[in-house]
């Protein structure tokens, strides 16, 4: 079996020990490097074989998209960060994934199992838990429906309420549009709007100012306008 050499770069301890409880959790996973800073990190990249970094956004003297774009050689980075919008740069540095904090045990093996897919790597112990990931439960009324990630067309906020609109029906559960937001994967679901989530997959076509899902037309928020167009246009290329 494989071991996986990993570095976790971020100035925030607990950060650190998060993302540490979770890979001592694999037995292919070991981390031979935890960083406070991205000097730091450089001298051991130019020291250590690294496969597989963990790298936070903003930190002091240099951040991680600073950091990615001076160095000549990197191993996969799967960036982290507090702040979601900033996340969107790293689709331009070839970055794997990104972690939006708190990072959570389901979103991590999600982020894990696309390395093994690009690298041609199995582990069980991932396939495993590849499940958690496409579904969750709300709450509609004094029930718990299982919510089918894959069958979601959009999401919309109604005041202190959510509207989840499926293929043939929809479920109102009370939550905001932040908390959806996070428990969602931020590479299948993307924010357009204030009052708008959406599946990137279920995309019909799109333009400046609106996305087609079906044949429902949704407006892109002036807020979200920049970083939803440049995450689109990039993905249109690829």
């Amino acid at each position: 079996m494989k071991i996986i050499n990993c570095m976790i770069v971020d100035d925030e301890p607990l950060a650190i020990n998060v993302i540490k409880n979770y890979l001592d959790k694999l037995s292919r996973y070991e981390i031979v490097a935890t960083c406070n800073s991205a000097l730091e990190a450089f001298e051991i990249l130019n020291r250590k074989r690294i496969d597989l970094m963990f790298l936070d956004i903003q930190m002091p003297e240099i951040n991680g998209i600073e950091f990615i774009k001076s160095l000549e050689k990197t191993p996969e980075i799967i960036l982290t960060t507090a702040f979601r919008d900033y996340a969107v740069e790293g689709f331009d540095l070839d970055v794997l994934d990104y972690l939006v904090k708190p990072i959570s045990l389901p979103r991590m093996l999600k982020a894990l199992q696309k390395f093994q897919e690009k690298k041609g790597i199995e582990n069980a112990s991932i396939q495993n838990h590849k499940s958690e990931t496409d579904f969750l439960y709300v709450k509609e009324g004094k029930k718990n429906i299982k919510l089918i990630l894959k069958d979601i067309h959009f999401i919309e906020s109604m005041k202190d309420y959510l509207r989840i609109q499926l293929k043939d029906e929809r479920i109102i559960t009370k939550m905001s549009m932040t908390t959806m937001e996070d428990m969602l994967p931020q590479d299948g679901f993307i924010r357009i709007h204030r009052s708008y989530i959406i599946p990137i997959e279920k995309i019909k076509a799109y333009s400046a100012s609106q996305v087609e899902i079906g044949n429902k037309k949704l407006p892109i928020g002036n807020t979200y306008k920049s970083p939803v167009l440049k995450r689109l246009d990039f993905l249109s290329k690829g």
